[in-house]
């Protein structure tokens, strides 16, 4: 039971530091993780008494 608790737990850490990997690296590979940018508008009306 110890041992697949290790096993565990080693398979979270490197998972974990492959997710930073990717992050880090996936924009030389052609992953782009910036948000799409647009600008919205629309009119506010105040009820004004």
């Amino acid at each position: 039971m110890g041992r697949l608790i290790k096993f565990l737990l080693y398979l979270i850490c490197l998972l974990f530091i492959g997710l930073v990997a990717y992050a880090y690296l996936g924009p030389f590979f052609g992953a782009d993780f910036s948000a799409p940018q647009s600008e919205i508008s629309e009119p506010v009306i105040l009820d004004v008494n």
